[in-house]
């Protein structure tokens, strides 16, 4: 029991603290502009003792509320349960199981470690958001790791004793940088990179200024040379974007066993240690972007009961193990997650051709559609739509029948020792090895369309991640055969025999 017993403990007094330094650091990150805007009009002087008197007054807020929920709140591990109460105003009482304990996940930002602190949430093999998890925000970072080690800790574990530490799966290669650019990140970075010029340059009244420096800078150039220098700035600056991000996230990765976990620990500002009970494991899922496939390397997401998904102010997503890497490595890796290397070995069997045209014909359709509306509106309202309707019409038909064929292509499904493997996608290739034995249930469903050509949607449930891994457009005999002997006797009962 780490916990004294029958007492309550209070979260870490610094949470104080850092709670008034992130809003002290939100509120001149705002106050700047609003200084800049109005700052001939008020006066500079002024508006500075106004910027600094409201970040002063926020982060004094912020702290008193905090305060009080420091106050209110505590929490204790014994040797059955883990309970985090709050007992003000509103009182809540929240608890889970020791052993549903799943999962538990440290995270400390850049403000958290400068303190001292980490944010410590415990999960359970649920999937309902509520009840599913307890999170201590803060703890020490002390304390921090020594729950972690405690709650996952097995019953034949002697207590007091510490776990061995198995050989290391996988760290950090530099070389795996090189994949970082191809990600679909490297365009969304250029672009909000030239979204920040320009918001900044309107802060600063100075938008015009930025116009005129970029028409000097490239007058000689025409309206399509501009468009081009242009596009190629804002894919450098995704690129260095790219690379940044993937250095702050992935520094000092490191994927290894402790005892019946795992533990995968990264990150350089912003740290991360997740630790994943083995036995709630249910495979591994491959996945192969296009860009990064075209260099030869993928990803490696772990299925796992308890996994909840990413949220928004995180920069990855918590089941990814290991980051783009050589194909090769990531299948070793995904082997040795699961302890199976015919899993990841498995040569999948393709789908009927009529899989193929189905995607042609919907490529084709949507090609089709997209063409006639610009069609109808260049009648209706300028010639400049009518060309810009022909001039869609040659680029994305050939677009549309490459991705038709990848999509084929990419379709698969096959049968391992102890799991089913399913492979789908268009642009990003994914390959879900799934535990045979922890599928639930199955979801077979066909459209009208696919009824007519004979194909039908196979998805093996589960009570893991997303719930359901499907296999697309296989025959009917070949799914409902890949599903009987996948889990034998489960969809028994559901067939009928063929007259």
């Amino acid at each position: 029991m780490i916990a004294p017993e029958d007492g309550w403990q209070r979260l870490h007094p610094r949470t104080v603290q850092v709670t008034a330094v992130w809003v002290a650091l939100v509120a001149a990150g705002i106050a700047v502009p609003f200084v800049l805007g109005f700052a001939d009009a008020a006066g500079l002087g002024l508006m500075l003792l106004i910027a600094v008197g409201g970040v002063v007054l926020a982060s004094a807020v912020a702290a008193v509320i905090d305060l009080m929920r420091w106050r209110h709140t505590t929490y204790r591990v014994t040797d059955e349960r883990v309970e985090v109460r709050y007992s003000w105003v509103l009182h809540t009482h929240r608890s889970v199981p020791r052993d549903r304990v799943r999962t538990v996940d440290l995270v400390s930002d850049p403000v958290q470690r400068v303190f001292g602190v980490a944010k410590l949430k415990i999960g359970t093999g649920q999937q309902t958001s509520e009840t599913s998890h307890v999170t201590l925000d803060p703890v020490g970072r002390a304390t921090a790791e020594q729950l972690r080690r405690e709650l996952l800790r097995r019953s034949d574990v002697v207590a007091g004793e510490e776990e061995q530490q198995g050989p290391e799966i996988a760290k950090l290669d530099w070389r795996w940088l090189r994949y970082a650019p191809v990600s679909v990140s490297t365009p969304i970075l250029g672009a909000a990179a030239f979204g920040a010029v320009m918001q900044v340059s309107e802060w600063f009244q100075l938008q015009g200024a930025v116009f005129r420096f970029v028409r000097d800078l490239f007058g000689g150039l025409s309206v399509i040379g501009l468009i081009v220098v242009l596009l190629a700035a804002a894919l450098v600056v995704g690129v260095i974007g790219s690379l940044l991000l993937f250095v702050e996230m992935w520094y000092r990765y490191s994927l290894r066993n402790e005892g019946d976990n795992l533990l995968m620990s990264r990150g350089l500002l912003s740290t991360r240690s997740l630790t994943l009970e083995r036995r709630r494991l249910r495979g591994v899922e491959v996945i192969e972007p296009l860009g990064v496939r075209m260099l030869g390397a993928a990803r490696v997401d772990v299925i796992a009961t308890g996994m909840r998904q990413q949220t928004q102010n995180e920069s990855g997503d918590p089941k990814t193990l290991l980051p783009a890497a050589p194909f090769d490595v990531a299948r070793r890796v995904a082997a040795d997650v699961i302890g199976s290397e015919a899993a990841t070995a498995t040569a999948v069997t393709g789908h009927p051709r009529a899989a193929l045209w189905r995607r042609l014909r919907w490529g084709l359709y949507c090609v089709l559609a997209f063409v006639a509306v610009l069609a109808g509106l260049g009648f209706l309202l300028t010639d400049v739509l009518l060309h810009l309707a022909w001039i869609s019409a040659v680029v994305l038909t050939p677009a549309a029948v490459f991705l038709a064929h990848e999509s084929y292509r990419n379709l698969g499904h096959g049968l391992a020792e102890e799991h089913l493997v399913a492979r789908y996608g268009m642009g990003s290739r994914r390959t879900a090895a799934l535990l045979r034995s922890g599928v639930i249930g199955w979801t077979i469903s066909a459209s009208p369309f696919q009824r007519r050509v004979g194909l039908v949607t196979v998805k093996a449930t589960t009570a893991a991640n997303s719930g359901a891994y499907p296999v697309y457009d296989v025959g009917i005999d070949d799914g409902l055969r890949f599903a009987e002997e996948a889990v034998p006797g489960l969809l028994t009962p559901f067939l009928e025999p063929r007259r």
